[in-house]
């Protein structure tokens, strides 16, 4: 990997998504390494389940304002994201948004199989 890019794991979930739910679909996420940092929704990142993610691989969380996840282009158009979020995904979203100006999806996001949770990673310079 080239020095001094970052990669973030967006995260989108349910209220009622366990550790198992978001670590399944970081795992199907996951390109050639960790992330760096979790991102996700404000109002997210006090969840039990995520940050028993976060303290498991020892990173941070970041929380994406709305406004902020409303101004990125996502590759995926969830109708359920879109009504409660203004974005087609939370994940896809609060990756871009967390990596910083000219971040870039490195794919789609990616469910998990109980579908209580998505995660997508974003790299770029970050902030």
């Amino acid at each position: 990997m080239e020095c001094g890019i970052m990669i973030v794991a967006g995260l989108g979930f349910r209220v009622d998504a366990d550790l198992n739910s978001l670590r399944t679909a970081l795992l199907l996420a996951c390109q050639e390494r960790l992330p760096d940092i979790l991102a996700t929704a404000a109002g997210k990142e006090e969840s039990a389940a995520l940050r028993a993610l976060a303290d498991e691989l020892a990173l941070s969380v970041t929380a994406v304002p709305l406004a902020q996840l409303r101004a990125q282009s996502t590759l995926t158009h969830s109708p359920t994201s879109q009504a409660a979020y203004g974005t087609g995904s939370v994940a896809e979203a609060a990756a871009l948004a967390a990596v910083g100006p000219n971040g870039r999806l490195l794919g789609q996001r990616h469910i998990s199989p109980d579908r209580m949770a998505t995660c997508a990673f974003a790299q770029g310079h970050g902030k």
